[in-house]
């Protein structure tokens, strides 16, 4: 067995039996975790063999700690414990000091992240930091946070930073093996379809809709993040609809070539929030993205 720090076993193992030993459920850990039961028991077999003791009865209706199970739990919740302080500690020093910015993984990738670059030339003594969250929910705190919808009528508080047109792309190899030359044409490609709805993104039937064609359409590949979708597209799966302001880097370096000409403006646009518990230095950067928007 090679060498390893502290003389632990995989720390996935440790945070598996952990989970499943507080729940006293390997399906409520694996609910928590985000994982298949399966995975779970496969994780808690692992450190068992690892240990060479039983660390769960296993029941027909459940699981029961044993004594060296019960053991373990308090010695990892004791060491979390601690973890979870220091980071705790970490996080409100860094965060005095820091800006923080949250936004979605496309809105980071492809907006956010080449415009900070800039900021950082200008504003070297400023700190941002970005976090990245597809949904609206989880209460994460931060200082500025981007968004898709109506940024409201307050511009001290919410500044609008682009407003996109929306169009049909593909990998060049793609468009030349799949000319088309109108909206209808679009039934007989296959299409990568974002299944995200809680962003309130366009969709096909709505692109489509909005140029006149109402007919059937493919369902070839369906994925739930944007970036995936994009990365499907460049490797010439299929066509996916391009929002102007995320994708003009990827048009212009001909990694996605537009199919039509015809383009559908976005019912929203994104924006920037400042939020109230803000500093002077989040203030700073919420002018500068402000700048930055078109």
């Amino acid at each position: 067995m090679p060498n390893r720090p502290y003389d632990l076993p995989p720390v996935s193992s440790l945070i598996s039996f952990e989970a499943a030993a507080r729940n006293v459920s390997f399906k409520r850990a694996a609910s928590e975790l985000n994982v298949t039961p399966a995975a779970i028991s496969h994780q808690v077999k692992a450190l068992e063999q690892e240990l060479n003791c039983t660390l769960f009865h296993r029941y027909h209706r459940g699981v029961q700690l044993t004594e060296s199970g019960a053991y373990l739990l308090v010695a990892l919740q004791r060491g979390f414990e601690g973890i979870s302080e220091a980071l705790g500690q970490l996080r409100a020093q860094h965060g005095r000091s820091a800006v923080t910015i949250r936004s979605t993984t496309a809105v980071s990738s492809l907006w956010l992240t080449p415009r900070l670059a800039q900021f950082w030339k200008k504003y070297a003594h400023i700190s941002v930091t970005q976090v990245v969250s597809d949904t609206e929910s989880g209460g994460l705190e931060c200082d500025l946070s981007i968004h898709y919808g109506n940024p409201g009528t307050d511009p001290e508080t919410c500044c609008a930073l682009f407003h996109d047109q929306i169009m049909a792309l593909g990998s060049p190899r793609f468009a030349a093996q799949n000319p088309i030359t109108n909206t209808g044409d679009i039934a007989t490609l296959p299409l990568i379809h974002l299944d995200a709805p809680e962003t309130g993104w366009t969709d096909w039937r709505a692109w489509t809709t909005a140029l006149g064609y109402t007919g059937p359409l493919k369902t070839t590949h369906r994925v739930n993040n944007y970036i995936i979708a994009l990365q499907a597209a460049q490797d010439d799966m299929g066509a996916v609809l391009g929002w102007e302001g995320l994708t003009s880097d990827l048009i212009a370096s001909g990694k996605l070539v537009k199919l039509l000409p015809e383009t559908v403006p976005s019912p929203l646009g994104f924006y920037v929030k400042l939020h109230s518990t803000a500093s002077d230095r989040a203030a700073l950067v919420f002018d500068w993205l402000c700048e930055m928007g078109r």
